[in-house]
Order: C-alpha cells, then sequence, then structure tokens
C-alpha cells in the first residue's frame, strides 16, 4: 500500500510539522510495510527530518524565463494543466492521499490561488488517479474569499472521509452545503505527541509564579491587510507592556514561538522591555517545534497564548491557559477544556483584563490544572478511536484488506 500525505509542511509552522510527525508516528506502527510518500512547502527539509520519500506542492514548472512569461500572458492555464500532469505522475499507485490535521479549511494570509487552489488540484488528481482521500482532524474556517471558498468546499467534497478537530469546523463544512451525516470529530492530532517527561509538581512550583508568553507575528487575517503595521504595533505594545507588569510583580516571564515567521514579534517585544531594574527574570526561546514548545511550557504554571498549537500544547501538558486568539478554533478548543472565561481575541485584548485573570488562575492553579487533566484523559481515548478507524476505512489498500485495529496494532 502507498500512502501520500499532503500538507503545508517544513513551511516553519510547528503545528503543522507536529500534526504530520503524529500521523507519520502511527502509520508506522500500524502499518509498517505501507510506503510513505510527502507532498509538502518544503521537501528537503521533511526528507531528512522524518526520512521519507518527499515532492513539493506545486508539480513541473516552466524554467525558462520565455516560457513562463508566455505562460502569465495566458492567464497560467498551460503551466497549471502542465503541474497537473505532474501530479498525476506523482499519484500513481497512491492508493490513499491524506490531509494529516492543520487548519486546512481557512484562507488565513492565503490568496485563491495559494494554498486553497493547491488542495484542490491535488484532490482532483487523486480522484482521477482512484485514490482515496481522507482529511484527518482538520480545522475549518472561515474562508471569505469567494473563489478560496469554492477551490477548499470542492477539494472536501471529493474526500471519502473527513473528520474534525472541533464542533465549529464541522458546523461550518455543513453550513458549505457539503453532506457531513458520515463525517466525524476527534480531537486535533497534535494531542497524539509525545509528552517531554515533567518534572515532580513541587519541584517546579515556584513563588511568584512563572508565566509563559506565546509570541505571534499577527498583522491581520488577510495578507496584505491595510492596517497591517497598525495591528502588529497594537499587539506588540500590549504584549510588552503585560510582560513588563508580570515582571515588575516578580514574576518570571518566558517568551517563546510557534512559527519561524514570529521571530520579528519576538525581537520586537524584547526591544520594548528593559534589561534590567525589574525583580522577574525575562527569557526568550526561539521554539522550531510543537517539541521544543512543549519543553517551554513545562517550566512555566501558566501561558498566554495566540497560535492554536501553542495552546494546545499547553492544555496537553496540564497547564491553564489565557488565549488570545484570532479565530474561533482557539475558542473552541479552550470551551472544550471549560475554560471559556478565558478567551480573548487577539486585536481586542484588555491588557488589564488579562493581568487580572493571571491573579484569577493563580489563586487556584491546582484546581484548573485537575479539571484540565481529566479533559485531556478523555482526548486519548477518542484519538485511539479514531485510529481504529482509519485502519478499518481509510488505511486500506486497494483490493480492500482492512488493518488491524489500533489497539491491537499499537501493542
Amino acid at each position: 500500500m502507498k500512502i501520500a500525505l499532503l500538507g503545508q509542511f517544513g513551511s516553519g509552522n510547528s503545528g503543522n510539522d507536529g500534526s504530520l510527525e503524529a500521523m507519520l508516528v502511527f502509520m508506522r506502527r500500524a502499518c509498517p510495510d505501507a510506503a510513505l510518500l510527502c507532498i509538502c512547502s518544503n521537501p528537503v527539509a521533511i526528507g531528512e527530518r522524518f526520512a521519507l520519500e518527499v515532492t513539493g506542492l506545486r508539480g513541473a514548472a516552466f524554467v525558462h524565463p520565455l516560457l513562463r512569461w508566455f505562460d502569465g500572458r495566458l492567464g497560467r492555464i498551460h503551466g497549471r494543466l502542465t503541474g497537473l500532469v505532474s501530479i498525476l505522475r506523482v499519484l500513481g499507485g497512491v492508493d490513499v492521499m491524506v490531509i494529516p490535521g492543520t487548519g486546512i479549511l481557512d484562507d488565513f494570509q492565503e490568496t485563491p490561488f495559494g494554498w486553497p487552489f493547491i488542495v484542490y488540484w491535488w484532490c482532483l488528481a487523486a480522484r482521477l488517479r482512484g485514490a482515496r482521500i481522507a482529511f484527518v482532524s482538520i480545522g475549518a474556517g472561515p474562508i471569505r474569499g469567494a473563489l478560496s471558498r469554492w477551490f477548499l468546499t470542492s477539494a472536501a467534497r471529493m474526500a471519502t472521509y473527513r473528520s474534525y478537530r472541533d464542533d465549529f469546523s464541522l458546523r461550518y463544512v455543513q453550513g458549505l452545503g457539503i453532506d457531513t451525516a458520515s463525517d466525524h470529530r476527534f480531537p486535533d492530532l497534535a494531542f497524539g505527541l509525545r509528552e517531554p517527561v515533567r518534572p515532580n509538581a513541587m519541584q517546579r512550583r515556584q513563588i511568584p509564579a512563572t508565566i509563559g508568553i506565546g509570541v505571534m507575528r499577527y498583522r491581520g487575517w488577510e495578507r496584505d491587510h491595510a492596517d497591517g503595521n497598525a495591528i502588529y504595533r497594537t499587539y506588540v505594545d500590549k504584549i510588552a507592556a503585560i510582560a513588563r507588569r508580570l515582571l515588575d510583580d516578580g514574576h518570571d516571564v518566558r517568551l517563546f514561538m510557534g512559527d519561524t515567521s514570529d521571530e520579528r514579534a519576538l525581537d520586537d517585544i524584547l526591544a520594548a522591555l528593559p534589561e534590567n531594574g525589574t525583580h522577574g527574570h525575562l527569557s526568550a526561546a526561539r521554539t522550531v517545534s510543537l517539541h521544543a514548545v512543549m519543553d517551554e511550557i513545562l517550566k512555566v504554571d501558566l501561558a498566554i497564548v495566540s497560535r492554536f498549537h501553542n495552546l494546545l500544547c499547553t492544555l496537553k501538558l496540564d497547564r491553564p491557559a489565557l488565549s488570545l486568539g484570532y479565530a474561533d478554533k482557539n475558542d473552541e478548543l479552550m470551551t472544550e477544556f471549560g475554560r471559556a472565561d478565558f478567551c480573548h481575541h487577539i486585536e481586542t485584548f484588555d491588557v488589564e483584563q488579562v493581568l487580572r485573570q493571571v491573579d484569577t488562575v493563580l489563586a487556584d492553579l491546582a484546581a484548573a490544572e485537575s479539571a484540565i487533566a481529566r479533559r485531556n484523559a478523555a482526548i486519548r481515548s477518542e484519538l485511539v478511536r479514531q485510529q481504529d478507524l482509519l485502519l478499518s476505512q481509510v488505511l486500506v489498500a486497494r483490493g480492500g484488506k482492512s488493518l488491524p485495529l489500533a489497539q491491537d496494532a499499537l501493542r
């Protein structure tokens, strides 16, 4: 059996790469004889990191400048058809194409002929090749561009298996007019990642508590937002104000990232903070994987985060979080853990309210951690249920023979 995995992997987003890793670990244990192919943004990086066959997202392209010029004058139609032929060749012999997690069905920072078109083109090619398509624990919505919505809706319709990481995504896909009667709702794949070794609770507890802040280079939903600079500057100033107050109150503050693009925000926030003269200690980690993020989370008592997978890692390790989200996915995840009161929007959060909520959480930290841990136990069971479905319905060779259930295959 040959399985292709499609996604924006190797692009610098640690959440995307963590979703791929979780799926690869499962597949390699459950179906070790399967041939794996990753179709991704950075084939060199992913091939080296995960030791598997890789290919780029775009297929063949014109190399000669004159040919590229003619193709541009013709609306790139000929180039895209040439790319489709190349993609069809890549998918030869593929039994299943899996989209493992990520917020694949939205257009955050995208144009129609960016990621939305790529997903549609690969799904169309997979269908033409007779391969099954599976969207596994994906995030969906919003899709604000009409053409992007058509591409992504058409791609989702071609799937034979769809599951969503939250109720908002399921409802959003229903709103696109897709029949979801046979679809599923399962946790994000990154909940299945290996955890770092946890320190003893008494060893890590400090007074005052240590606060983590997951920073983000946020400039609005659209890639070229007219107010992007102002949105970003306001965010940096408010995060710096929160960090400064926490340091003045004696808290240690640890800054970390969720995407390589966040390095600019990290540097700008550090530049806005005093190098000395505060009661607490400031540190910054240039985290480039979810494992590195989790290592940082273990060093804090509470985290203030914006990126979805930084939030997920915080909750996965039983730490309470304050969410400064830019989409409904953060609110959905926090609600699932009973933490809806601690949700804010990244463009409108109030510094004083966030600081008050830090004090509220720290006042009853043990109870918050216990409640989060109970939800994590249920999530682990749900992950195994989806693995069973994948082995019986999705990861099946064209002859139709299903694989052992997860509880047997993964012993």
